[in-house]
């Protein structure tokens, strides 16, 4: 017996729609991938990364986890980074958080969640280190919104830090990351300003 049926009914009219407007869509993409962007981004279903930036199949190079985090010790983000670098040669790596995260709103309360807690762990880390700026804020959306953007910054470092980063601006490779942030209720990205294309750049944001 045939599961979800309406998800392959979906599938095809997808297919359908795609080739009707470009019949030899579906044969290009297999022959090559040749995307310009790695996408770092939330698991959030709410965050379809694709389809907030307009892009097809094929152009975004993808990797999503709770809280959109690169920890240096996750493997799978670290081999995605490398091969979107060193193989398919993309030119920007976006770290995109948004407003409303889940994970971020976790590790700011004081409840335990279980085993999510260890992965989380990095953002309340961050939480302490900028204790004094969030409690100077007004009230707890105010916090919550600028942990989501303190994430954000965080990551573009971490990405900056990478073996697979720091070895591509040693050979000249160009490579830009950026930090942008998504928020739900207006579908609207909002870039923070944090474009990083050289070891040099990464010092100058670390001081900042």
């Amino acid at each position: 017996m045939k599961t979800l049926p309406h998800l392959f009914d979906n599938n095809r009219r997808w297919a359908a729609g795609l080739l009707k407007t470009d019949p030899d869509f579906f044969r290009r993409l297999a022959e090559q991938q040749a995307p310009q962007f790695l996408w770092i981004g939330c698991a959030d279903s709410r965050v379809p990364a694709n389809e907030i930036v307009g892009l097809r199949p094929g152009e975004l190079f993808v990797h999503r986890n709770v809280a959109n985090l690169v920890v240096h010790s996750d493997m799978n983000c670290l081999a995605t980074i490398q091969y979107a670098v060193e193989a398919l040669r993309v030119r920007h790596v976006i770290v995109c958080g948004h407003y409303g995260c889940g994970g971020v709103q976790a590790a700011l309360e004081r409840c335990p969640h279980g085993l999510v807690d260890n992965w989380l762990g990095h953002v309340r880390d961050l939480a302490r280190r900028r204790r004094a700026e969030l409690d100077a804020l007004p009230d707890d959306d105010a916090r919550f919104d600028r942990l989501c953007e303190l994430n954000v910054a965080e990551q573009v470092l971490n990405v900056g830090r990478t073996t697979p980063v720091q070895d591509a601006w040693s050979r000249g490779q160009p490579l830009a990351i950026h930090g942008w942030i998504y928020r739900i209720s207006d579908g609207l990205l909002r870039d923070m300003g944090l474009t990083v294309q050289s070891d040099g750049d990464l010092r100058a944001l670390e001081d900042g």
